[in-house]
């Protein structure tokens, strides 16, 4: 299954390859797919070549050899299953059964930066590539974004180093929330969320790390978990 970032740069590798009999720059990628940031496109590449579409060749320049095509480029079609292309969004009109349908979708949202879990930190916001994300994790008519995990702050609540996590964009938060706050105008981190009179409890979950006590006019919830992505 791949995201419609996805097929775009495949599509205009291969093109590319057929006209010139090699693959285009990586600023050439960058332009034709309208990204801001080289590293959407290793992210791209990189999906490309762990669903076995290309192959990257060391030690040579533009080392991009595609493998296959999905059948919506050209490709055969593979034996015992239909592929299916996932857009980059819902589509206009679900069925009557919509909601075991949407699970079926993937939705590509921005990585908008990194996250502390752990000490405090501020947010990177550096307009970096996309990550593709089961519909099953999003609410219709919500924003949502994505952050990459820095720290062991929350490891007991199963949240790793490296993860990505999926946020539900919202300034509210119930007690035991993990949300994204932040603290003081600047900084950001992931805690589980508690009010305690007239102060904000951010709780981690690791031992290591104390409560951090607040004034409720300190924080500013903007956002609340709603799901976790991780890399093997």
């Amino acid at each position: 299954m791949l995201t419609r970032k996805q097929l775009d740069l495949l599509d205009f590798i291969n093109r590319r390859m057929v006209r010139d009999g090699v693959p285009p720059s990586f600023d050439e990628m960058k332009e034709a797919l309208d990204l801001r940031s080289k590293s959407g496109i290793h992210r791209l590449i990189t999906a490309l070549e762990e669903r076995g579409f290309i192959r990257r060749l060391a030690h040579r320049a533009r080392a991009i050899e595609i493998v296959k095509l999905p059948e919506s480029l050209g490709g055969p079609p593979q034996p015992g299953f239909t592929p299916r292309v996932v857009d980059g969004g819902r589509p206009d009109e679900l069925p009557a059964d919509a909601r075991p349908v949407e699970a079926a979708y993937a939705t590509e949202l921005p990585v908008l930066g990194r996250i502390a879990a752990g000490r405090p930190i501020e947010a990177i916001d550096d307009t970096p590539p996309g990550i593709a994300v089961p519909g099953q994790m999003l609410s219709a008519g919500a924003r949502h974004y994505a952050l990459e995990v820095r720290g062991d702050s929350m490891i007991g609540a199963g949240i790793n180093d490296g993860d990505v996590v999926v946020i539900r964009e919202t300034s509210s938060a119930d007690d035991g929330d993990i949300v994204v706050a932040q603290v003081e105008g600047y900084e950001a981190t992931l805690k589980t969320f508690r009010r305690r009179g007239d102060t904000i409890v951010l709780e981690a979950s690791n031992p290591a790390y104390e409560p951090r006590i607040l004034p409720a006019g300190a924080v500013k919830v903007q956002g609340r978990l709603v799901g976790l992505i991780r890399t093997y």
